[in-house]
């Protein structure tokens, strides 16, 4: 547990003694998910120290005292690497997370090295999804109840897919973390700010993907002048979970691209 900006939040970390060749990688969670569920991708990336925590509300981060906003876990974000005393970081960001990194690599450029948006979109604007699979989001009791958690889950995460993810690591969340993520999504955008990226980036998504529909990473990647973009298929809304091997080949081969390179 980390004190950051008046809140106590949950860090999670892997191969602490990697070596400092790489800068450190930084992972920001999907929706309702704890760094747990990270450790198949914590498990195909060992050569870099790994480092996540758990939004406010989620896992064993304890709920918001108030509301938060995405621009302001990017805050939080960059005060957590000046707690760690963290100068320059590569990101992931996940489904939720990946607004979370939009937003930092607008506000904080020059912390950044590369950028990986990964079954991701622009916010507010995006391309709905799978109507089914976005009403059950909107219900906070279908995700913070255990008896349901489980099976919601498979549904959600797996949106789409027919590669498994595995979710005993799952947390189920609390209804106000639930309520706080969901809340800052939808009234986040970054469409003003995308042409005005910087950063090399990469945008992955999978062609099955029903919660995001590809269409989504094809505007980020449209919208972020000198991105590119790489398609999964069948590993459905989190591929990089259920294809952690393929997911961890292309994110290190774009980190150490020459381009990439501090």
């Amino acid at each position: 547990m980390i004190g950051v900006a008046g809140r106590r939040l949950r860090v999670g970390q892997w191969h602490t003694d990697a070596a400092p060749a790489h800068r450190p990688l930084v992972i920001l969670n999907g929706i309702g998910m704890n760094v747990e569920m990270l450790e198949p991708v914590a498990r195909a990336v060992t050569d870099r120290r790994i480092i996540s925590f758990d939004i406010p509300g989620i896992g064993g981060s304890p709920d918001p005292v108030f509301p938060y906003t995405i621009p302001c876990m990017a805050l939080t974000l960059a005060a957590l690497l000046d707690r760690m005393h963290i100068d320059q970081i590569d990101l992931v960001g996940i489904s939720w997370g990946g607004a979370v990194a939009q937003q930092f690599a607008f506000q904080h450029r020059a912390r950044l090295g590369g950028l990986v948006l990964a079954a991701t979109a622009a916010g507010a604007a995006m391309v709905p999804g799978n109507f089914s699979l976005l009403s059950k989001i909107a219900d906070p009791r279908e995700y913070t109840v255990e008896k349901t958690l489980r099976r919601n889950l498979a549904m959600l995460y797996n949106g789409g897919g027919s590669a498994r993810v595995s979710l005993n690591a799952a947390k189920a969340p609390s209804p106000l973390g639930w309520a706080c993520q969901m809340a800052a999504f939808s009234t986040w955008t970054s469409v003003p700010f995308l042409p005005l990226l910087s950063v090399p980036t990469v945008v992955m998504a999978d062609e099955e993907d029903q919660l995001i529909p590809p269409a989504n990473a094809h505007f980020l990647h449209n919208a972020i002048r000198g991105s590119r973009i790489e398609m999964f298929e069948g590993g459905g809304h989190l591929f990089m979970l259920s294809k952690p091997g393929e997911f961890a080949e292309k994110l290190t081969g774009f980190l150490d691209e020459g381009r990439v390179a501090a």
